[in-house]
């Protein structure tokens, strides 16, 4: 009996202990659950960034057709890298915020806890603010860095090119391009590498340097003038079905072209249908 009352007194002199153990121990499950949920978003998204096998073959019984096939697979690959740049940047918002959350309601359990001084959840990832998916920034104003030695590389091939050294500048448009790849002069580049070879007579190294540079940039400055030159080479190679198939497509891509006079007389020339 005495046992009894000891142990009713022990109860009363400590209301609410066992319930708030309670209490707190489901609530650090719940956490637990949620810290488990945020790892199989991890994993998933981890799976996301693996590869799922090789790009799809380019084919095409013409360069045109081949040309067509590339564009189109730039197209998919372009298409595939955003949806998953705005998948990872959607997780990363969620996961962040869910993280603030579970800070917030860890310190109300933990002791001695100040939630004023919890501050800012650092992102994930490293983005400065959690709030909304980051917008990628505009470009500078003064367009494309060019990098240390890029201009006075590019210049000097057009130095050549204007003094009448074709050979010398086909050379050095080359030597840019392998130096600097994928600089903001490449497309030029590889355009006036074509104009430059086409003027040395090496009408096939110049067929394929204008494909390069309308394939690398099929809406660029260029564009119109490199599908052009490319079909009058194909033509003066003796390939005048594909010089032809290729012409056509002038008109089509570029209908404001000021070479769309120019491309009916070579297909004139060319026989073309």
């Amino acid at each position: 009996m005495r046992a009894a009352t000891l142990a009713l007194l022990a109860a009363l002199a400590l209301p609410g202990t066992a319930p708030a153990q309670e209490a707190n121990a489901e609530t650090l499950a719940d956490i637990r659950q949620q810290l488990s949920a945020l790892y199989v978003e991890v994993d998933k998204l981890r799976g996301e960034l693996n590869s799922t096998g090789f790009p799809q073959g380019v084919s095409g019984s013409t360069p045109l057709d081949r040309l067509n096939a590339i564009e189109a697979e730039l197209q998919r690959i372009t298409a595939k890298a955003e949806e998953l740049e705005f998948r990872i940047n959607r997780i990363t918002v969620d996961g962040t915020n869910r993280l603030g959350d579970l800070e917030f309601r860890l310190c109300e359990i933990e002791p001695g806890c100040d939630i004023g001084a919890l501050g800012d959840t650092p992102s994930l990832g490293g983005i400065d603010s959690a709030s909304e998916v980051p917008v990628p920034a505009p470009p500078p104003a003064e367009g494309p860095q060019l990098a240390v030695g890029e201009q006075e590389a590019f210049d000097a091939a057009e130095a050549a090119f204007a003094e009448g050294r074709y050979s010398e500048a086909a050379d050095l448009y080359q030597q840019y391009l392998t130096t600097y790849p994928g600089g903001p002069l490449s497309n030029a580049a590889l355009y006036k590498r074509g104009d430059s070879l086409e003027q040395t007579g090496d009408m096939q190294a110049a067929a394929r340097a204008y494909l390069e540079a309308f394939s690398g940039a099929p809406n660029g400055e260029f564009a119109d003038d490199a599908l052009f030159r490319l079909g009058r080479s194909l033509g003066r190679l003796g390939q005048a079905a594909d010089a032809c198939v290729t012409l056509a497509e002038l008109p089509t891509r570029f209908p404001a072209s000021p070479l769309l006079a120019d491309t009916a007389a070579l297909r004139s020339e060319f026989g073309c249908p």
